[in-house]
């Protein structure tokens, strides 16, 4: 049961965000729909591997903060197959992580609070949207807004789902009333293939913090919460497995695969039984069930895709609340980084986009151009001589 609920969970929280992503960076409904089964059936397939070999309640996702990212990306030059040749790249840099330790070491000497102000700042504009919502689509949004709220004082774990099941059943409501009915052929999952092209805009404006965010926003975390727990990551295994996931994912819409985060505690937990030795079944479990929600994934993003303009976007803003908090939380925890931190955040959550390669880039940039210069201001001065 543990695993049936980190599978359910995990989908039915962050679906809506992976399905806006894609869209953002220039894939068609059913390309979107596409990455989704793909994303599915790569999380699905890693988790049953990793579980089964290692013995540990290993749990994977989707990046959710790395699809937060390519909603607010824009499309690159070279379109959705440029997006597409990305996230090949960050397979590859997933790779590289899990064999070479220099690389691990460089992304772990990124400053904690520029990357999570990156985040955060990718993520407001995401945020934003359930109040944006309610002036687009109140009759769906308002019903969605109660319902996450009730839900969140009561049973916080299920306040997102609850308030998808409440919007599909909007949305559902809404195309029957209007005699619109959804295509029946979009309703059965399929893999649809972009052969991918390269662009250094997409480099470096998707593949580049995609790769970031999903180190220090989901592998670092995910290690961390099964530590607490007092199981060792499997970390090489780990990297490889979600590299291989990541690149067969991609040509079919999948943007990137990783260690689950705060999922991961459903699986480790108490929750899965009291035989610490026996939980990995409940990470074995999750990966079949994982399996299982592709099938249905097709026909809730064709039901998504009729929902009026800004009701999907409310949906992932709710979901992504609990992450830009933790993310501006940890930002300004130290107050000697705050005003890089700051500066990262704006420009992050500017949208600027510069020589074709998106805000994530240049504000990690400036983040730590501003820190640098604030460091050799602050550096004290060595004595004078007399």
């Amino acid at each position: 049961m543990a695993g049936i609920v980190t599978a359910l969970v995990g989908f039915t929280s962050t679906f809506a965000v992976v399905l806006s992503g894609l869209r953002a960076v220039g894939a068609n409904p059913q390309q979107a729909s596409s990455g989704l089964l793909a994303l599915c059936l790569a999380v699905g397939i890693g988790v049953v591997i990793l579980a089964r070999q290692s013995r540990l309640p290993v749990t994977l996702a989707w990046s959710t903060p790395g699809a937060a990212l390519l909603a607010v990306a824009g499309v690159p030059d070279g379109g959705w197959p440029a997006a597409v040749g990305a996230f090949l790249v960050t397979g590859v840099l997933i790779a590289v992580t899990g064999l070479a330790r220099p690389l691990g070491k460089l992304i772990s000497s990124i400053p904690t609070p520029l990357a999570h102000a990156m985040l955060a700042g990718v993520l407001l504009p995401l945020c934003l949207a359930p109040v944006k919502a309610l002036q687009t689509a109140p009759l769906l949004v308002v019903p969605v807004l109660l319902c996450w709220l009730v839900l969140f004082r009561f049973a916080p774990r299920w306040s997102v789902p609850g308030a998808l099941a409440m919007a599909l059943a909007g949305i559902v409501v809404q195309l029957v009333v209007e005699g619109r009915a959804v295509p029946a052929d979009g309703l059965l999952p399929a893999m649809q293939w972009t052969t991918p092209a390269w662009s250094l805009g997409a480099v470096a404006g998707i593949a580049l913090p995609l790769y970031i965010v999903t180190m220090a926003s989901q592998n670092v975390p995910g290690v961390a919460v099964l530590g607490s727990f007092g199981y060792r990551t499997p970390w090489r295994s780990a990297m490889l497995v979600t590299c291989a996931g990541t690149l067969l994912a991609a040509p079919f819409g999948g943007h990137a695969i990783n260690l689950a985060a705060l999922s991961a505690a459903l699986a480790a937990g108490e929750e899965a039984g009291a035989d610490r030795g026996r939980r990995w079944v409940a990470g074995f479990v999750s990966g079949l069930a994982y399996l299982l929600l592709g099938a249905f994934s097709a026909g809730l993003a064709a039901v998504v895709a009729a929902a009026p303009p800004g009701v999907l976007e409310a949906v992932a803003g709710l979901a992504l609340l609990g992450t830009i908090a933790g993310s501006a939380a940890s930002a300004l925890a130290e107050p000697g980084e705050r005003t890089g931190a700051v500066v990262t955040f704006l420009v992050a959550a500017s949208g600027l986009s510069f020589m074709g390669i998106g805000a994530a880039f240049w504000a990690l940039l400036a983040g730590l151009l501003v820190r640098e210069v604030l460091k050799v201001r602050n550096r004290p001065r060595g004595k004078t001589a007399g």
